[in-house]
C-alpha cells in the first residue's frame, strides 16, 4: 500500500478543519456532514485550486461559474431534508461536486446543466468516483426536467430573480425546493415547502450564486 503524499496528507487535515468549522456553524447532521466528508472536492477543481479544496469559500471553475461554498451547500442540504427514498432534481450540475453529495442522502439524483464542456467533465468525475445513483444531462435547466417529474427535493445552484414556479410545478405534494430567489447581488436562499393548499416559504440567509441562464452550448 503506497503511503500517502505531504499534499494529500494537507488535504486530510484540511477536509477534518472543514467539518469542525461547519459543525461550529450548527451543521450538526451526521448524515450531511459524512456525505461531504466522503466526497473529494480537490477532484472538482482546476488543479491550481486544488489546495485550497477544503476552504470554507466559493472557488472559481470554468466558463466564468463557481463551485459553492461548503458552508452554503451543507445550510442548502438541511433545509432540503432529504430522505434516503428521495428523488432529487439539481438545476446547475457545474463540475459535479454538489451532485455527488446528494448522491449520498438521495436514493436518485438528476442533476442538468447548460454548458456542455461542464456536463462533460462532470460525467467522467461520476464516474470515476464509481457513483451510479446521478442521472446527467446537458440541457436548460430554466425548464426544469418535467419528463422525470415529479420529484421529492429541488435544488438550484443558481439565482432566479422571481420563484421558479415551472419547477414548483415539478415538485410532489410535501416537496421541498431550496434555491437563491432575488435580484442579483442581492438574492436570498429561499425554503419552499408545496403542501396541499399551496406553499410554505422561509428566507434562510443571504447568498450570491451566478444568475440562471436560459439555453444550452455546444
Amino acid at each position: 500500500m503506497s503511503m500517502p503524499s505531504p499534499i494529500d496528507n494537507d488535504l486530510i487535515a484540511a477536509k477534518a478543519q472543514l467539518i469542525m468549522k461547519l459543525r461550529a456553524k450548527a451543521i450538526m447532521s451526521p448524515n450531511i456532514l459524512a456525505a461531504i466528508e466522503r466526497v473529494p472536492r480537490e477532484e472538482f477543481l482546476p488543479r491550481a485550486l486544488r489546495a485550497h479544496a477544503y476552504e470554507n469559500a466559493s472557488l472559481p471553475i470554468a466558463f466564468g461559474q463557481t463551485i459553492s461554498q461548503p458552508f452554503v451547500i451543507a445550510t442548502s442540504l438541511v433545509a432540503l431534508d432529504i430522505q434516503p427514498s428521495n428523488r432529487v432534481l439539481e438545476i446547475g450540475t457545474g463540475t459535479g461536486y454538489q451532485a455527488c453529495v446528494l448522491s449520498y442522502l438521495a436514493r436518485r439524483v438528476y442533476s442538468a446543466e447548460r454548458l456542455r464542456p461542464l456536463f462533460v467533465d462532470a460525467e467522467m468525475r461520476i464516474k470515476s468516483l464509481r457513483i451510479t445513483n446521478i442521472t446527467l444531462r446537458h440541457s436548460d435547466g430554466s425548464k426544469g426536467w418535467p419528463e422525470a417529474a415529479p420529484f421529492d427535493r429541488i435544488i438550484t445552484a443558481c439565482q432566479s430573480e422571481d420563484v421558479p414556479t415551472y419547477l414548483l410545478d415539478q415538485l410532489k405534494e410535501g416537496g421541498i425546493f431550496v434555491g437563491p430567489i432575488g435580484k442579483a447581488g442581492q438574492e436570498q436562499l429561499m425554503r419552499i415547502k408545496k403542501l396541499a393548499t399551496g406553499y410554505e416559504q422561509d428566507t434562510i440567509m443571504d447568498v450570491r450564486f451566478v444568475p440562471m441562464l436560459e439555453g444550452t452550448t455546444l
